[in-house]
Protein backbone atom coordinates (compact mmCIF):
# COMPACT_ATOMS: atom_id res chain seq x y z
CA UNK A 1 0.00 0.00 0.00
CA UNK A 2 2.90 2.28 0.73
CA UNK A 3 4.55 1.72 -2.00
CA UNK A 4 1.90 2.24 -4.38
CA UNK A 5 0.63 5.57 -2.93
CA UNK A 6 4.01 7.03 -3.12
CA UNK A 7 4.38 6.36 -6.63
CA UNK A 8 0.90 7.46 -7.42
CA UNK A 9 0.62 9.76 -10.60
CA UNK A 10 -0.29 12.88 -8.42
CA UNK A 11 2.94 12.23 -5.85
CA UNK A 12 6.14 14.09 -7.24
CA UNK A 13 8.53 13.80 -4.12
CA UNK A 14 8.51 11.76 -1.08
CA UNK A 15 9.39 12.46 2.23
CA UNK A 16 9.38 9.36 5.23
CA UNK A 17 9.36 10.09 8.41
CA UNK A 18 10.35 7.16 10.85
CA UNK A 19 10.51 6.56 14.59
CA UNK A 20 13.63 4.32 13.57
CA UNK A 21 11.79 1.04 15.19
CA UNK A 22 8.58 0.85 13.76
CA UNK A 23 8.26 -2.13 11.43
CA UNK A 24 7.50 -0.92 8.20
CA UNK A 25 10.05 -1.95 5.97
CA UNK A 26 11.11 2.09 5.13
CA UNK A 27 14.56 0.98 3.45
CA UNK A 28 12.85 -1.74 0.81
CA UNK A 29 9.78 1.45 0.21
CA UNK A 30 12.05 4.10 -0.42
CA UNK A 31 14.02 1.81 -2.88
CA UNK A 32 10.71 1.67 -4.44
CA UNK A 33 10.41 5.70 -4.72
CA UNK A 34 13.90 6.01 -5.82
CA UNK A 35 13.82 3.41 -8.66
CA UNK A 36 10.54 5.33 -10.09
CA UNK A 37 12.34 8.21 -10.28
CA UNK A 38 10.94 10.45 -7.77
CA UNK A 39 13.14 12.16 -5.14
CA UNK A 40 13.19 10.72 -1.63
CA UNK A 41 14.60 11.11 1.79
CA UNK A 42 14.00 9.28 4.96
CA UNK A 43 14.49 11.18 8.59
CA UNK A 44 14.86 9.16 11.28
CA UNK A 45 13.73 10.61 14.74
CA UNK A 46 15.70 8.32 16.89
CA UNK A 47 18.81 9.63 15.21
CA UNK A 48 18.01 13.41 14.15
CA UNK A 49 18.14 14.70 17.59
CA UNK A 50 14.49 14.22 18.38
CA UNK A 51 11.26 15.32 17.36
CA UNK A 52 11.96 19.45 17.13
CA UNK A 53 14.93 18.56 15.14
CA UNK A 54 13.47 16.36 12.76
CA UNK A 55 10.29 18.78 11.94
CA UNK A 56 12.81 21.24 11.04
CA UNK A 57 14.90 18.99 8.92
CA UNK A 58 11.74 17.96 7.35
CA UNK A 59 10.27 21.16 6.41
CA UNK A 60 13.55 21.90 4.66
CA UNK A 61 13.45 19.14 2.65
CA UNK A 62 9.52 19.84 1.70
CA UNK A 63 10.45 23.38 0.56
CA UNK A 64 13.22 21.74 -1.67
CA UNK A 65 11.39 19.34 -3.84
CA UNK A 66 9.81 21.49 -6.09
CA UNK A 67 12.81 22.73 -6.94
CA UNK A 68 13.82 19.01 -7.76
CA UNK A 69 11.03 18.13 -10.13
CA UNK A 70 10.60 21.37 -11.70
CA UNK A 71 11.93 20.12 -14.73
CA UNK A 72 9.24 17.41 -15.40
CA UNK A 73 7.14 17.73 -18.26
CA UNK A 74 4.20 18.45 -18.46
CA UNK A 75 2.13 16.37 -21.32
CA UNK A 76 -1.75 16.02 -22.59
CA UNK A 77 -4.31 13.35 -20.83
CA UNK A 78 -7.29 12.14 -21.88
CA UNK A 79 -10.24 10.83 -20.15
CA UNK A 80 -8.81 7.23 -21.35
CA UNK A 81 -6.03 8.15 -19.00
CA UNK A 82 -7.88 8.25 -16.03
CA UNK A 83 -8.73 6.05 -13.08
CA UNK A 84 -11.76 7.58 -10.88
CA UNK A 85 -12.58 5.66 -7.79
CA UNK A 86 -15.88 6.05 -5.94
CA UNK A 87 -16.75 5.79 -1.77
CA UNK A 88 -20.11 6.73 0.30
CA UNK A 89 -20.11 7.09 3.36
CA UNK A 90 -22.23 8.73 5.91
CA UNK A 91 -25.28 7.53 4.19
CA UNK A 92 -28.78 8.11 5.03
CA UNK A 93 -32.10 7.44 3.40
CA UNK A 94 -31.31 10.06 0.47
CA UNK A 95 -28.10 8.31 -0.75
CA UNK A 96 -29.47 5.10 -2.73
CA UNK A 97 -31.78 7.66 -4.72
CA UNK A 98 -29.74 10.96 -5.50
CA UNK A 99 -26.08 11.04 -4.77
CA UNK A 100 -25.15 7.24 -5.46
CA UNK A 101 -26.96 7.10 -8.45
CA UNK A 102 -25.93 10.47 -9.75
CA UNK A 103 -21.86 9.14 -9.12
CA UNK A 104 -23.19 6.00 -11.14
CA UNK A 105 -24.82 7.68 -14.03
CA UNK A 106 -21.17 9.76 -13.96
CA UNK A 107 -18.74 6.73 -14.52
CA UNK A 108 -21.33 5.52 -17.40
CA UNK A 109 -20.20 8.83 -18.89
CA UNK A 110 -16.49 8.21 -17.60
CA UNK A 111 -16.48 4.71 -18.98
CA UNK A 112 -18.01 5.56 -22.51
CA UNK A 113 -14.99 7.83 -22.71
CA UNK A 114 -12.20 5.22 -21.15
CA UNK A 115 -11.48 5.69 -18.18
CA UNK A 116 -11.01 2.98 -15.71
CA UNK A 117 -13.63 3.12 -12.54
CA UNK A 118 -13.72 1.81 -9.42
CA UNK A 119 -16.51 0.99 -6.81
CA UNK A 120 -16.33 -0.57 -3.66
CA UNK A 121 -16.91 -2.44 -1.25
CA UNK A 122 -18.13 -6.29 -1.15
CA UNK A 123 -19.02 -5.83 2.38
CA UNK A 124 -21.38 -3.05 1.43
CA UNK A 125 -22.91 -4.98 -1.01
CA UNK A 126 -24.34 -7.69 0.33
CA UNK A 127 -27.61 -8.76 -1.27
CA UNK A 128 -26.97 -7.65 -4.55
CA UNK A 129 -24.22 -10.40 -5.65
CA UNK A 130 -26.57 -12.49 -8.03
CA UNK A 131 -27.39 -8.98 -9.92
CA UNK A 132 -23.79 -7.62 -9.93
CA UNK A 133 -23.25 -11.36 -11.62
CA UNK A 134 -25.26 -10.85 -14.08
CA UNK A 135 -23.21 -7.15 -15.33
CA UNK A 136 -19.98 -9.40 -15.52
CA UNK A 137 -17.77 -9.48 -18.47
CA UNK A 138 -17.39 -13.14 -18.33
CA UNK A 139 -19.90 -15.92 -16.71
CA UNK A 140 -16.23 -16.61 -14.71
CA UNK A 141 -16.36 -13.02 -13.33
CA UNK A 142 -19.41 -13.04 -12.48
CA UNK A 143 -18.51 -16.35 -10.13
CA UNK A 144 -16.22 -14.38 -8.57
CA UNK A 145 -17.81 -11.34 -7.85
CA UNK A 146 -20.59 -13.26 -6.16
CA UNK A 147 -18.25 -15.52 -4.40
CA UNK A 148 -16.57 -12.32 -3.16
CA UNK A 149 -19.68 -11.04 -1.51
CA UNK A 150 -20.57 -14.17 0.23
CA UNK A 151 -17.04 -13.92 2.19
CA UNK A 152 -17.54 -10.84 2.83
CA UNK A 153 -20.58 -12.20 4.61
CA UNK A 154 -19.26 -14.99 6.27
CA UNK A 155 -16.31 -12.56 7.64
CA UNK A 156 -18.48 -10.22 8.85
CA UNK A 157 -20.71 -12.80 10.44
CA UNK A 158 -17.55 -14.08 12.45
CA UNK A 159 -16.57 -10.44 13.50
CA UNK A 160 -20.63 -10.06 14.98
CA UNK A 161 -21.06 -6.72 13.12
CA UNK A 162 -21.28 -5.42 9.43
CA UNK A 163 -20.57 -2.30 7.96
CA UNK A 164 -23.61 -0.46 9.13
CA UNK A 165 -23.61 2.51 11.38
CA UNK A 166 -25.77 3.98 14.66
CA UNK A 167 -25.74 6.85 11.66
CA UNK A 168 -27.24 4.86 8.89
CA UNK A 169 -30.03 3.94 11.03
CA UNK A 170 -30.84 7.28 12.17
CA UNK A 171 -30.65 8.19 8.87
CA UNK A 172 -33.23 6.14 7.92
CA UNK A 173 -31.48 2.76 6.58
CA UNK A 174 -33.43 0.13 8.28
CA UNK A 175 -31.38 -3.23 7.22
CA UNK A 176 -27.64 -3.90 5.05
CA UNK A 177 -29.84 -4.43 2.27
CA UNK A 178 -31.29 -1.21 2.18
CA UNK A 179 -27.28 0.04 2.94
CA UNK A 180 -26.30 -1.86 -0.21
CA UNK A 181 -28.65 -1.29 -2.49
CA UNK A 182 -27.99 2.35 -2.24
CA UNK A 183 -24.30 1.90 -2.44
CA UNK A 184 -24.85 -0.99 -5.52
CA UNK A 185 -25.98 1.96 -7.40
CA UNK A 186 -23.01 4.18 -7.29
CA UNK A 187 -21.46 1.95 -9.59
CA UNK A 188 -23.80 2.75 -12.68
CA UNK A 189 -25.06 0.44 -15.35
CA UNK A 190 -21.88 -0.42 -17.38
CA UNK A 191 -20.88 -4.03 -18.01
CA UNK A 192 -18.05 -5.55 -14.83
CA UNK A 193 -14.60 -5.72 -16.06
CA UNK A 194 -12.89 -7.17 -13.45
CA UNK A 195 -12.83 -7.69 -9.34
CA UNK A 196 -9.45 -6.24 -7.64
CA UNK A 197 -7.82 -6.02 -4.21
CA UNK A 198 -6.69 -2.37 -2.37
CA UNK A 199 -3.27 -1.75 -4.56
CA UNK A 200 -4.72 -3.30 -7.57
CA UNK A 201 -3.96 -0.42 -10.69
CA UNK A 202 -7.17 -1.54 -13.32
CA UNK A 203 -5.22 -3.07 -15.84
CA UNK A 204 -7.14 -1.54 -18.81
CA UNK A 205 -10.43 0.66 -19.29
CA UNK A 206 -13.84 -0.24 -18.13
CA UNK A 207 -15.66 -0.95 -13.99
CA UNK A 208 -13.51 -2.96 -11.44
CA UNK A 209 -15.45 -3.97 -7.81
CA UNK A 210 -12.39 -3.79 -5.19
CA UNK A 211 -12.72 -6.31 -2.94
CA UNK A 212 -12.01 -5.09 0.16
CA UNK A 213 -11.97 -8.36 2.61
CA UNK A 214 -8.88 -10.66 3.29
CA UNK A 215 -9.09 -14.41 2.23
CA UNK A 216 -8.93 -16.70 4.72
CA UNK A 217 -9.16 -16.58 7.93
CA UNK A 218 -10.84 -13.45 10.22
CA UNK A 219 -8.02 -11.29 10.67
CA UNK A 220 -7.64 -8.21 13.63
CA UNK A 221 -8.08 -4.57 11.80
CA UNK A 222 -9.00 -5.81 8.66
CA UNK A 223 -11.26 -4.92 6.65
CA UNK A 224 -10.80 -0.78 7.64
CA UNK A 225 -14.42 -0.17 6.58
CA UNK A 226 -13.32 4.00 7.88
CA UNK A 227 -14.12 6.34 5.15
CA UNK A 228 -10.27 7.95 5.22
CA UNK A 229 -9.43 4.30 4.85
CA UNK A 230 -11.50 3.58 1.88
CA UNK A 231 -9.86 6.37 0.08
CA UNK A 232 -6.86 5.39 0.64
CA UNK A 233 -7.50 2.10 -0.89
CA UNK A 234 -8.85 3.58 -3.99
CA UNK A 235 -5.92 5.84 -4.17
CA UNK A 236 -3.15 2.77 -3.44
CA UNK A 237 -4.78 1.28 -6.69
CA UNK A 238 -3.79 4.55 -9.31
CA UNK A 239 -7.54 6.61 -8.57
CA UNK A 240 -6.57 10.08 -9.89
CA UNK A 241 -9.29 11.26 -7.63
CA UNK A 242 -12.40 10.52 -5.96
CA UNK A 243 -16.19 10.22 -6.10
CA UNK A 244 -17.52 10.41 -2.53
CA UNK A 245 -21.09 10.68 -2.12
CA UNK A 246 -22.51 11.56 1.81
CA UNK A 247 -26.00 11.81 3.38
CA UNK A 248 -25.79 12.53 6.72
CA UNK A 249 -22.66 14.57 5.50
CA UNK A 250 -18.90 13.67 5.70
CA UNK A 251 -15.44 15.84 5.25
CA UNK A 252 -13.04 13.95 5.10
CA UNK A 253 -10.32 13.83 1.89
CA UNK A 254 -7.16 13.57 0.89
CA UNK A 255 -3.75 15.14 0.42
CA UNK A 256 -2.52 12.99 -2.44
CA UNK A 257 -5.55 12.75 -4.80
CA UNK A 258 -8.93 15.03 -5.15
CA UNK A 259 -11.78 13.86 -3.58
CA UNK A 260 -14.99 15.12 -4.94
CA UNK A 261 -17.99 15.18 -2.54
CA UNK A 262 -21.36 14.20 -3.64
CA UNK A 263 -24.36 15.76 -1.12
CA UNK A 264 -27.42 13.18 -1.69
CA UNK A 265 -29.26 15.12 1.26
CA UNK A 266 -30.45 19.03 0.24
CA UNK A 267 -30.49 19.75 3.95
CA UNK A 268 -27.21 18.08 4.85
CA UNK A 269 -25.45 20.38 1.55
CA UNK A 270 -27.38 23.55 2.84
CA UNK A 271 -25.36 23.23 6.75
CA UNK A 272 -22.55 21.87 5.23
CA UNK A 273 -22.01 23.76 1.62
CA UNK A 274 -18.25 24.56 2.31
CA UNK A 275 -17.89 20.73 2.61
CA UNK A 276 -19.49 19.53 -0.42
CA UNK A 277 -18.97 20.21 -4.06
CA UNK A 278 -21.60 18.52 -5.92
CA UNK A 279 -25.69 19.34 -4.38
CA UNK A 280 -27.47 16.14 -5.66
CA UNK A 281 -30.34 16.87 -3.35
CA UNK A 282 -31.44 18.88 -6.18
CA UNK A 283 -33.04 15.44 -7.26
CA UNK A 284 -35.10 14.91 -3.76
CA UNK A 285 -36.26 18.37 -4.73
CA UNK A 286 -37.09 18.15 -7.93
CA UNK A 287 -35.04 20.83 -9.47
CA UNK A 288 -32.58 18.27 -11.64
CA UNK A 289 -32.52 14.81 -12.92
CA UNK A 290 -29.79 11.88 -11.91
CA UNK A 291 -28.73 12.43 -15.76
CA UNK A 292 -28.27 16.43 -14.93
CA UNK A 293 -26.05 15.88 -11.97
CA UNK A 294 -24.01 13.05 -13.47
CA UNK A 295 -23.09 14.91 -15.84
CA UNK A 296 -22.21 17.88 -13.61
CA UNK A 297 -20.23 15.15 -11.99
CA UNK A 298 -18.38 14.20 -14.87
CA UNK A 299 -17.61 17.66 -16.17
CA UNK A 300 -16.20 18.35 -12.05
CA UNK A 301 -14.09 14.86 -12.69
CA UNK A 302 -12.55 16.44 -16.06
CA UNK A 303 -11.66 19.82 -14.47
CA UNK A 304 -10.42 18.89 -11.97
CA UNK A 305 -8.29 16.74 -13.65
Amino acid sequence: MMERLCTHPNVGAVLFVSLGCESLDKVRVSAAVQASGRPVKTLVIQKSGGTRSTVKAGQTSVEGAPDAIVELPRVPMAVSDLVIGTVCGGSDGTSGISGNPAAGRAFDLLIAEGAACIFEETGELIGCEAIMATRADTPELGQLLRESVQKAERYYATLGYGCFAAGNAAGGLSTIEKKSLGAYVKSGDSPISGLIKPGDIPPHDGLYLMDVVPDGEVRFGFPNISDNAEIVEMIASGAHLTLFVTGRGSVVGSAISPVIKICANPETFRTLAVDMDVNAGDIIEGRRTIDEVGREIRDLVVAVA
